[in-house]
C-alpha cells in the first residue's frame, strides 16, 4: 500500500546515507515531528470522535488525514504519570510517578479533610536523569528539540531542558496555567506577552517559530498545552456564541448524577469550557497552516493526543465523556481512554484502528518512523505502531494502569488490566475486582465478574505478577478512618456541593453571565 512504500523508501534511503559520507545537498533529510498533547482532554471532546457541541475543525484535520486510534489510552487517570510515561516508555508503576506531582500521600492526606478508608503511598516528584528520554533519543539521531507548555514532571533540575529539549518554552512545576490563560501570566520560562494575549495561541506561536527556524533541519517540536485544564476561561464572543448554541440544542433540566464521591457532568454544554476548546484548537490551525505554508506537510509525522480523560468531576466540572464512564481521575474508560491520532504523510489516511494502544507507544513508534535505532530497555513498556500504520497487526499485549491514590475528582485507588476486549478493575478499599467487556458494554454498566470467574482470576494474576516486577507501590489503611465520618462527608457533598454545581451551570448558560475582571482579562488583546 501507499503507507508501507512510504516508510519502506524513506528507511532504506536513511540506512544508505549512513553508511557514507553525504554533502548537505546529497543527504535525504529525516521527517519531521510535531507532537501535540492537550490537557485533560476528554475522548469526545472533538468533533470526529462525537461531540456536537464543541467545535475542533483543526484537530478533526489531524485525524482525517491520519490514523485514529479508537482505543488509545493515557497510561494514568491523572496527568503527570502519563506525560512521564510518554517520553520515557513506562508505566508508571516502573517510574514510580503515580499521582500528580504536588499531591498529598500517607497522613498527610488525611489532614487536608479527606474522609477515605486508605492512605495513598508515596511516589517519585521528578521523572528519573538515568533514563534515555525520547527527545534525548532524537537528539542522539540529529534532531534539534523543542518544547512549549505545561511540564510537570518534575521541578527546577527536572524542567524540559534537562531531559532533552533543545529550547524550553513554558515548562516547569506547576500543571496549572498561573495567571489564567490570558496574559499577565506566572511563567518563569515564559515572559507573559501584552495584556489579553491568549496563552494557547503563544504556545503555537512559538512553535511555528521554532519550526520557521529550523524548517531546513530535522526537527522533534514538543506542543503541550496548558489548556484544557481549570482555571477555565474564554472570551465573551466564544462563550456567547456557545452559550447560543447550549440553548438551540436543548438545555436539559440536569447537568449531573451522584457518583461513589462526587457529582459528576453528563452533558456537554458549557460554554466557557466550549470556548477553551476552541481557543486550543485555533492555535493547533496556526502550527498547522505554518507547516503547509513553510512546504513541511509532506515531511512531518504528527502526533495528537491527551494526558488523562476529560474533567467530569472535580476541578471544574468542565465536560462530559459519555458515551464513556465518568473521567479524570477515575478508574473507569472516561478516566483513561483519549483521542489518539497518528499522522504519518501516505500512511493510514483517514483509517480507523480499534487495536488498544497507550501512551507509552510513541516512544518506539516515533523512532522506528525516523529510521531512529529503538532502545527497547528504555521503552519497555511500548510498542512500535509502524505495523498498524501500514495496516497489519501487532501481537496482542495485556495494557496495565496502577493509581494506587484517590483522584481530586472521585475515582478509588485501584489497578486495571485491559486484555482483549475484557477490562478488569482491582480495588484496594475492599480488594473487590469487577470485569467488563469493553466491546459489549463501553459505558462500563455490566460488571461480569460474578460469571466469570476464570477470568477474572487469569486476569488478576497478570495484573499483579506485572505490577510486582514493575515494583509498584500500595496503599495502607487509615486507622483514623470510620464509616460516620465518610458518611457525614458524602452528605455535605450531595445536600450542599451537588445543588451548588447546577446553579453554577446555569449561571454559566444564563444571557446575563459576567465573570467579570473583562472577561479574565481577554479583552485588551485580540488573538
Amino acid at each position: 500500500m501507499k503507507g508501507f512504500s512510504w516508510v519502506t523508501i524513506f528507511c532504506a534511503l536513511f540506512a544508505c546515507c549512513a553508511c557514507q559520507p553525504q554533502t548537505p545537498q546529497e543527504s535525504v533529510k529525516k521527517p519531521n515531528v510535531l507532537f501535540i498533547l492537550v490537557d485533560d482532554y476528554g475522548y469526545t471532546d472533538c468533533g470526529i470522535m462525537g461531540s456536537k457541541y464543541y467545535e475542533t475543525p483543526n484537530v478533526d484535520r489531524i485525524a482525517r488525514e491520519g490514523m485514529i486510534f479508537t482505543d488509545g489510552y493515557a497510561t494514568c487517570q491523572v496527568c503527570s504519570p502519563s506525560r512521564a510515561s510518554i517520553i520515557s516508555g513506562k508505566f508508571p508503576a516502573r517510574h514510580g510517578i503515580t499521582d500528580w506531582i504536588g499531591a498529598k500521600t500517607g497522613e498527610e492526606w488525611s489532614k487536608v479533610g479527606r474522609a477515605t478508608q486508605l492512605l495513598p503511598p508515596e511516589y517519585k516528584h521528578a521523572l528519573a536523569h538515568e533514563y534515555i528520554t525520547l527527545p534525548e533519543a532524537m537528539k542522539e539521531a540529529g534532531y534539534k528539540t523543542f518544547f512549549t507548555g505545561k511540564w510537570h514532571v518534575g521541578g527546577k533540575g527536572s524542567w524540559p531542558d534537562d531531559h532533552g529539549f533543545d529550547i524550553n518554552k513554558g515548562g516547569w512545576d506547576v500543571g496549572s496555567p498561573k495567571g489564567g490563560y490570558f496574559a499577565p501570566w506566572e511563567n518563569p520560562t515564559l515572559p507573559s506577552g501584552p495584556d489579553g494575549e491568549n496563552l494557547s495561541m503563544r504556545l503555537a506561536k512559538e512553535t511555528v517559530k521554532f519550526i520557521e527556524a529550523n524548517k531546513d533541519t530535522a526537527f522533534f517540536a514538543y506542543l503541550s498545552f496548558y489548556a484544557v485544564h481549570g482555571p477555565i476561561q474564554t472570551t465573551q464572543q466564544k462563550w456567547a456564541r456557545y452559550r447560543q448554541k447550549a440553548e438551540q440544542m436543548g438545555i436539559a433540566e440536569n447537568g449531573f448524577e451522584m457518583g461513589r464521591f462526587l457529582p459528576i457532568r453528563q452533558v456537554q454544554d458549557n460554554p466557557v469550557y466550549a470556548g477553551l476548546v476552541e481557543a486550543m484548537d485555533d492555535a493547533v490551525g496556526l502550527v498547522l497552516d505554518a507547516l503547509e505554508e513553510m512546504g513541511l506537510n509532506e515531511n512531518t509525522i504528527i502526533c495528537f493526543t491527551g494526558d488523562n480523560g476529560g474533567v467530569a468531576a472535580g476541578d471544574a466540572f468542565a465536560t462530559s465523556n459519555k458515551p464513556l464512564r465518568a473521567g479524570k481521575g477515575y478508574q473507569f474508560e472516561g478516566g483513561i481512554r483519549e483521542p489518539y491520532f497518528i499522522k504519518v504523510p501516505g500512511m493510514g489516511n483517514g483509517q480507523k484502528c480499534s487495536t488498544p494502544v497507550t501512551g507509552t507507544d510513541f516512544y518506539p513508534t516515533i523512532l522506528e518512523l525516523c529510521g531512529v535505532e529503538l532502545k527497547p530497555k528504555e521503552h519497555i513498556d511500548g510498542k512500535s505502531l509502524v505495523p498498524l500504520l501500514k495496516g497489519e497487526t501487532i501481537e496482542e499485549r495485556p495494557l496495565v494502569w496502577h493509581y494506587p491514590h484517590y483522584g481530586n475528582q472521585g475515582g478509588e485507588p485501584s489497578s486495571i488490566i485491559r486484555l482483549g476486549n475484557w477490562k478488569l478493575i482491582h480495588y484496594y478499599e475492599d480488594s473487590r475486582e469487577e470485569l467488563y467487556n469493553l466491546e459489549n458494554d463501553l459505558s462500563e454498566t455490566t460488571d461480569l465478574a460474578a460469571d466469570n470467574q476464570e477470568k477474572v482470576k487469569e486476569l488478576s494474576a497478570t495484573l499483579f505478577a506485572m505490577l510486582e516486577e514493575m515494583g509498584a507501590r500500595f496503599p495502607e489503611r487509615d486507622p483514623s478512618w470510620t464509616a460516620e465520618r465518610e458518611a457525614a462527608h458524602l452528605k455535605n457533598i450531595v445536600e450542599k456541593r451537588w445543588p451548588a454545581l447546577e446553579k453554577q451551570r446555569m449561571q454559566f448558560l444564563s444571557e446575563d453571565f459576567d465573570p467579570g475582571n473583562n472577561w479574565w482579562g481577554s479583552m485588551v488583546v485580540n488573538d
